[in-house]
């Protein structure tokens, strides 16, 4: 694939945009040749710094593909550091390679080097890398209880024969769902066994939620900062995200109510305790209000509630407060147990859950079987209950180290965390286009350091630089000597 000469054809096409040859046939996809091309422009200068990008519209029309295929392909490069977003403005080159930072001797590749980090890097979520997992969402397996682990493993192990036959309930392992279904009744809102679904995880669950209830043009809220795959994921299934503010004080209302009004939502995404990056949690109020949006606009609300066993008892449940009448809730054991399990839920009305089970069996038939009944094993275990309160006053410590440790290198909270993994922090004063948290990222990574910088878990390009920090790997020299290195003075 090259970039062509500019024709008459494209009356739309201005200097420096540029109109790709698209190999339909050639092995790989249309966003990996968009983004390829466009990578080899940046590096080799064809594109300079500060070039304008067409729109999303216009550069579809010039190089004859969807908008939705230049929509991942500009996610990419944003990604990448390659591209800058402006609100209102589009999209700009944003840099040809690492420039050299004056706070730092550190030395950084070009844009080509393998040792780039994304949002979907493996060694954020395989474990297996050497590197310091500061920006990765597990935590050490002696926080969550390894004895307690991996005896349910073993137990679970000792299926029986009978069950070695068929591929397990649609719904997932009934013993599982019958235990959630009693403690979800108990501790938050009333739920039946047949109003659980099990699933590969908790991104398998918004998967699913998306092919059942989206069609591609959707409009899709989203908080921001939020989740980063999910940002993806939505893209993915062609629907549009659209970001919603959320800070210390919760989500900004008054703009989700502008927003959907202006883009008729079909859902919106929200981490009610506890967001991930940010350790915030909604007040009771405001999940009041936002029950209230939902219904005024018609808009389903998917609560990511895979934090909830972290969270101080009382806070607010979209889904206790509605019953499950337009509030999907989805859980997991990632958080608690070990994300290596791979098993999380859905609760929802009967309806709904009939149609998400059709959707399931149809993407990949049933769940494994095995992970869910050690799972059962592991929570209907006696030390399950002291197991979570010895990980949440642990998680409670390392939280204000790491806080601590991070003020020591100038760096302040975006939030303030009210529990959790996740403490966000960084430079308010750092704020050039040459110098952001990917670059960084990048850097660290060629330190042995794996950081998540707030590109992650934006939709818009972030205007200063912060980082998402577990806490359980923050207070350590490493990461304190590099972060001392790239401090601005």
């Amino acid at each position: 694939m090259k970039p062509s000469e500019s024709t008459d054809d494209a009356p739309e096409q201005a200097s420096g945009w540029p109109v790709l040859e698209i190999e339909r046939q050639k092995k790989g996809g249309l966003v990996e040749q968009i983004v390829s091309a466009i990578s080899v422009m940046v590096g080799s200068r064809a594109l300079r710094i500060g070039t304008r990008m067409p729109s999303v519209r216009q550069f579809a029309k010039c190089n004859g593909v969807s908008t939705f295929t230049v929509v991942e392909s500009y996610d990419r490069l944003v990604n990448l550091g390659l591209l800058s977003s402006r609100r209102g403005s589009g999209y700009f080159i944003a840099r040809h390679d690492i420039a050299a930072s004056p706070h730092t001797a550190l030395s950084a590749n070009t844009i080509a080097s393998p040792t780039a980090i994304d949002a979907l890097t493996p060694d954020l979520y395989s474990g297996v890398s050497d590197a310091l997992p500061v920006g990765a969402g597990w935590l050490p397996p002696q926080m969550y209880g390894e004895a307690t682990v991996l005896d349910a493993v073993r137990q679970a192990m000792r299926v029986p024969a009978s069950r070695l036959r068929g591929y397990g309930h649609p719904l997932g392992f009934p013993s599982l769902r019958q235990h959630l279904a009693t403690t979800l009744s108990t501790d938050l809102f009333q739920v039946e066994q047949e109003q659980v679904l099990l699933t590969h995880g908790a991104t398998h669950a918004f998967d699913l939620i998306l092919r059942s209830l989206t069609k591609p043009g959707d409009t899709v809220l989203v908080e921001e900062p939020g989740y980063s795959n999910l940002h993806s994921l939505i893209r993915h299934h062609g629907c549009i995200p659209v970001g919603v503010n959320r800070g210390e004080a919760g989500l900004d209302l008054d703009t989700l109510a502008n927003e959907a009004a202006r883009t008729q939502p079909k859902l919106m995404f929200v981490n009610t305790v506890l967001q991930n990056p940010l350790g915030t949690s909604l007040s009771q109020a405001q999940a009041h209000r936002l029950l209230a949006l939902a219904e005024q606009f018609d808009f389903w609300l998917v609560e990511d509630d895979i934090y909830r066993e972290l969270a101080a008892r009382g806070e607010a449940s979209l889904a206790a407060m509605d019953g499950l009448r337009r509030v999907i809730r989805v859980g997991s054991f990632s958080k608690t147990l070990s994300p290596v399990l791979r098993v999380g839920s859905i609760c929802a009305s009967p309806s709904l859950v009939a149609e998400l089970v059709r959707v399931k069996m149809l993407a990949g038939l049933t769940t494994s079987e095995i992970n869910e009944r050690a799972v059962y094993h592991a929570i209907s275990a006696r030390p399950y209950k002291r197991m979570v309160e010895r990980l949440v006053a642990q998680l409670d410590a390392a939280r204000e180290r790491s806080i601590d440790c991070l003020a020591q290198t100038g760096m302040a909270p975006v939030a303030r965390p009210r529990g959790g993994m996740f403490v966000s922090a960084g430079w308010p004063e750092l704020q050039t286009p040459e110098w952001n948290g990917k670059i960084i990222a990048d850097m660290a990574l060629k330190a042995g350091i794996l950081l998540s910088p707030n590109e992650f878990f934006m939709l818009r390009a972030p205007e200063t630089v912060w980082f998402r920090f577990n806490v359980a790997y923050t207070d350590t020299p490493v990461l304190q000597a590099f972060l001392q290195s790239i401090r601005p003075r």
